[in-house]
């Protein structure tokens, strides 16, 4: 075993290296990070948040002028066909609401600084515009299938490209291989925090091999089957019970811990802005670092621009398709500036790397890290153990929904390549398979180091997948979005954009 956990990390390792490549490139050629300034960005981060700038200053801004228009689509939320938006809303969230908003916001700080999260932020709010267009695209070239509308990247990817049915091809299988890299990580956390919160309930430190997580691996992994094969309604029948409760619950718990230490709140502020431009050595003593971070993490959590949240947004019955753009600007908002945030608010606020115990905290995991900073948030007290249990069990019904999520759509994306009954139930056993491995690494003790790496890899993989369809479909989105704030009452239909958009010609009675 211990030789299969070696060779299981060396190859992890390798994607590592890999993936750093794709994020750093060319920040890590001298002639390049040699220049002032230009050499803190990588082509990474130039193109996810310059996308954003770009899509925001086109679009003038449309994340902040039609925001409350997004809510009032959620308010008034109904469907004939498909999902309502306001089901796509949290079906997309309970993808986007994941473990990266604990581990991801306690990784950027540890290792970037508290500066991190002030870049979150920034890639956030440009990440907001980013997210209108590839929904709205994704609205535009859905299609109705059985009663369920479909659709997402390799949807339009296949439109915007000559209908050539191998991009569809190509971009559906790119998806089931970033479902495929996420799965292990996701598998880990879910078993894992079901496996705390029994230590936490029995008052004792269960080893990974107990029973207990072996009963937790059988439960996921039938639950898991038994929601994901049912179809997207199926699945945002679960999601639309867990996502509020999940996001209800932590937002409380770490509110309540804010205001607990209220005093410390303008020394949270002070502590972001000022080392987001010059952070403590410690960190890593230099801009970049805390750049890097900040933008990264920040698109693991609400994956804005990855193209990943396409095929909820498509599966929702909206009345024009900037409606569903508004939503999920509305989903970037709430997955960074608000729950990022407040896991910012208690890594940072805890300020365990400012103690004597500094080097102890630097070498724990990023979930003991975070639980690290909760405890010193709430020293001494029986209310520790309760905001433990509340933490780890949304910790887990974040990994589960992310599981329930990545299982459906790639099922959808399988269905795009073949029709086959085999080869749909190969990829669902391999999918099975992979989170079998997730969940057995954390059984066996391995470290969630390497299934990180993967996730890192997938997410910068997709994003230059998707990104570039997003320039070439824009043209669409843009005279969507004008004949959206026209609104002079005619529907939206294959004239407006000057391409067919057949769901939506039905959907105004012409065929």
């Amino acid at each position: 075993m211990e030789g299969l956990l070696a060779f299981i990390t060396a190859v992890c390792g390798k994607i590592q290296v890999v993936s750093d490549l794709f994020w750093d490139f060319p920040t890590n050629l001298k002639w390049y990070s040699g220049i002032p300034v230009l050499g803190n960005f990588s082509l990474a981060i130039i193109l996810l948040i310059g996308s954003g700038i770009y899509f925001s200053i086109r679009l003038r801004f449309i994340q902040i002028r039609k925001f409350r228009h997004g809510i009032e689509v959620l308010r008034n939320s109904k469907a004939k066909t498909g999902i309502s938006p306001l089901a796509s809303f949290f079906l997309s969230t309970a993808m986007r609401v994941g473990p990266g908003n604990i581990l991801g916001v306690t990784g950027a700080v540890s290792v970037g600084g508290p500066g991190a999260l002030l870049w979150m932020w920034i890639s956030a709010f440009f990440g907001m515009a980013t997210a209108f267009v590839e929904s709205t695209l994704s609205q535009i070239f859905k299609e109705e299938k059985n009663g369920e509308y479909i659709g997402g990247m390799a949807f339009y990817g296949r439109r915007l490209l000559k209908n050539s049915a191998a991009v569809g091809v190509v971009l559906s299988l790119m998806y089931i291989i970033y479902a495929i890299l996420c799965f292990p990580a996701q598998g880990f956390n879910t078993v894992s925090a079901m496996g705390q919160i029994c230590s936490i309930v029995s008052g004792t430190e269960l080893a990974t091999t107990h029973l207990v997580y072996w009963i937790g691996f059988a439960v996921v992994i039938i639950a898991t089957v038994a929601v994901s094969f049912g179809g997207t309604k199926k699945i945002s029948k679960v999601t639309d019970v867990l996502v509020p409760i999940m996001a209800v619950v932590y937002v409380a718990t770490v509110l309540v811990l804010i205001l607990i230490n209220f005093s410390r709140i303008p020394w949270f502020f002070y502590a972001v802005f000022t080392e987001a431009f010059k952070p403590e050595a410690v960190f890593g003593g230099v801009f970049g670092v805390s750049l890097m971070q900040g933008v990264k993490r920040g698109l693991m959590s609400n994956e804005a621009g990855q193209g990943t949240i396409t095929m909820p947004a498509a599966a929702s019955d909206a009345a024009h398709p900037c409606d569903q753009g508004c939503v999920q600007a509305i989903g970037v908002f709430l997955d960074t500036i608000v729950i990022c945030t407040l896991t910012g608010f208690v890594v940072i606020m805890g300020r365990v790397w400012l103690t004597d115990e500094a080097d102890a905290w630097f070498e724990l995991g990023k979930l003991p890290k975070f639980l690290a900073s909760v405890a010193e948030l709430t020293p001494g007290t029986a209310f520790n153990s309760l905001v433990t249990l509340l933490v780890s069990l949304c910790f887990g019904l974040f990994a589960f929904t992310c599981l329930l999520g990545f299982m459906s759509f790639s099922e959808i994306c399988a269905n795009r390549i073949s029709q086959s009954a085999v080869f749909i139930n190969i990829i669902r056993i391999i999918d099975i398979a992979v989170i079998c491995f997730g969940m057995l690494t954390s059984i066996v003790g391995m470290d969630l180091g390497a299934l990180w790496d993967l996730s890192d890899f997938a997410n910068i993989l997709i994003a230059y997948c998707n990104i570039p369809l997003l320039y070439i479909g824009f043209k669409y989105v843009k005279k969507a979005q004008e004949h959206f704030e026209k609104n002079d009452g005619t529907p939206f239909t294959s004239s407006v954009i000057g391409t067919k958009a057949d769901v939506w010609d039905k959907k105004s009675g012409r065929k």
